[in-house]
């Protein structure tokens, strides 16, 4: 049998804590919630707050890997008493393994996440066959996916994701959900966008 040093068994203790302390916070704010706009990578949080206000009956989660930004995203959220928005410091993966199976995404949202543009990189890119898959398998039928990037090559690989995916079929003729400038968008002399249908 494998024997696991030291080191690997405190991350492993150190992951298993971080996904209770997520999953408890979740269950904690989202008691009774069934449906979900959902955001990966959420930032500073400007674009879902933005959002939220101006859809006080839909329930948005932002997710995030860096602690000041979800910090940010919360303080612009309690100055505008928002309490349809909630911010979680979290790695996509274990969010969506925590997150209850009884939630459902209406709406998945990505702006601008990292290109990764290397080839050799491409393999970290947030876009995936398999990531897509997870997302659909939250979606009802009719729900969408938004991807948004100032990096053409990126776009054009999300959109051939989405063609080649099954369950995903891009819809020209959807409008951007909402249009809101974000920190990162305002940087930005040109991007792309595609919204798929969930089918």
């Amino acid at each position: 049998m494998h024997q696991i040093t030291e080191a690997h068994a405190r991350e492993l203790a150190k992951q298993a804590q971080r996904k209770e302390d997520l999953r408890a916070a979740i269950e904690s704010d989202l008691v009774g919630v069934h449906r979900i706009l959902f955001e990966a990578g959420c930032g500073h949080g400007h674009w879902l707050t933005d959002f939220a206000e101006a859809n006080p009956e839909t329930l948005c989660v932002g997710i995030d890997l860096i602690s000041w930004r979800i910090r940010k995203g919360n303080d612009k959220k309690a100055k505008r008493g928002l309490k349809n928005l909630h911010f979680y410091k979290a790695e996509l993966g274990e969010f969506l393994e925590v997150l209850p199976k009884s939630i459902s995404f209406e709406r998945t949202v990505l702006l601008f996440p990292d290109p990764w543009p290397k080839a050799r990189h491409h393999r970290r890119r947030m876009v995936q066959p398999g990531f897509l898959s997870e997302v659909a398998g939250r979606t009802d039928r009719g729900g969408e996916f938004c991807f948004r990037s100032d990096d053409r090559p990126y776009y054009d690989w999300t959109v051939e994701c989405l063609n080649e995916h099954a369950e995903w079929q891009v819809d020209e003729s959807a409008p951007w959900p909402y249009e809101s400038e974000t920190y990162f968008q305002s940087l930005m002399d040109e991007f792309f966008s595609v919204v798929a249908k969930r089918i």
